[in-house]
């Protein structure tokens, strides 16, 4: 029976250690001295369909609302393969295992991590609901550059 506890409580623990929430936020500092946001998104090489729709919705809400931040190079876009090992640092830092979203905000050398990868799944089919959400999201990190 204290072998049956101590497996339940055991994968109990387990489950909470993984979920680590995705709305994380990771500051580090960094060499960059430029102001920007880098829109990061990770996918693996088999995509599904929602994976598809994210980084597509990705670059369609950046396009139609910040062209001008894409152009000057204030706002970067990403699309990096976790499975390719040349990206596995990239992946490992940020811990993405698969398809996930990010933005990293870089002000002052400072480098903040924001996990939307929530957001991507919850909306990443809905071309304009995404879209008007990753604009919130990103408006509310452009005001701190």
């Amino acid at each position: 029976m204290k072998k049956v506890n101590l497996l339940v409580v055991s994968i109990i623990a387990f489950i909470l250690i993984s979920c680590n929430g995705n709305s994380q936020t990771v500051e580090s500092n960094i060499s960059s001295t430029k102001n920007m946001i880098e829109v990061i998104d990770f996918h693996s090489t088999h995509r599904c369909m929602t994976c598809n729709a994210i980084e597509a919705n990705t670059k369609h809400a950046l396009d139609k609302f910040f062209a001008d931040e894409l152009k000057s190079g204030i706002i970067t876009f990403q699309s990096v393969n976790v499975d390719e090992k040349a990206n596995s640092q990239m992946a490992e830092k940020y811990q993405a295992t698969g398809t996930s979203l990010f933005l990293n905000v870089i002000v002052d050398g400072s480098s903040t991590i924001i996990n939307l990868t929530e957001l991507a799944f919850a909306k990443g089919r809905k071309k304009e609901a995404f879209s008007k959400r990753l604009k919130i999201k990103i408006d509310e990190q452009l005001i701190k550059l």
